[in-house]
């Protein structure tokens, strides 16, 4: 009986060892950090021609998963308030928030879904998705790098991602003439995530 109870254990310790190692290993989940502002969704549209306009979405949250070892199983989902919209002069805003381009009232949620997560070397990846805009659901390209990552003085871990993607205003039934070197938007994204506990 004793060498029965030595030969269960072992074998139990065995499948053990054996099952830690078969687990797939978990990605952590991260939420952005727009409540301390370290986040931001920002673009730049050319004026005539003559001038970058800049602006940025005050009002957005979402989160994402992501593993160092794994990077190409990182996934981030994105919701974006259109009527936070703010290039720093209220008389445009309101008219951006208008029927002519961003027509808040009627569609009043934008967001973006990754669909695709493609690491290319030296912190740099390629991050696929669907981004819905003024009614409108496109795959978009958003190239990325990634910040930095590691611990905060208050406790947690962090890690940061910078990304930039053009956009045809066409492409979201936007269509009001702005002259042919205002036909895209380019887009700024900063996005600094903390850890969950």
């Amino acid at each position: 009986m004793k060498i029965l109870s030595i030969n269960l254990t072992n074998k139990l310790a065995i499948l053990a060892f054996l099952s830690a190692f078969s687990l797939p290993l978990q990605a952590a989940n991260y939420i952005i950090d727009t409540k301390g502002a370290h986040a931001f969704i920002q673009f730049k549209i050319q004026h005539l021609g003559y001038s970058w306009l800049y602006g940025r979405f005050n009002t957005f949250d979402g989160h994402f998963t992501y593993d160092e070892k794994q990077p190409e199983k990182s996934k981030i989902s994105v919701n974006i308030d259109p009527a936070s919209v703010d290039s720093n002069h209220a008389e445009r805003d309101k008219h951006l928030r208008g029927a002519k381009f961003l027509h808040v009232s009627e569609y009043p949620k934008s967001s973006f879904i990754s669909t695709r997560f493609e690491p290319l070397g030296n912190n740099n990846a390629k991050l696929y998705g669907k981004f819905t805009l003024h009614g409108v659901t496109k795959d978009i390209v958003i190239d990325v790098e990634k910040i930095g990552q590691g611990a905060d003085p208050w406790g947690g871990e962090r890690v940061g991602f910078y990304g930039t993607t053009r956009l045809a205003l066409a492409d979201y039934d936007i269509v009001y003439n702005l002259g042919p070197a205002s036909t895209h938007v380019e887009l700024e994204l900063s996005v600094e995530g903390i850890k969950e506990k």
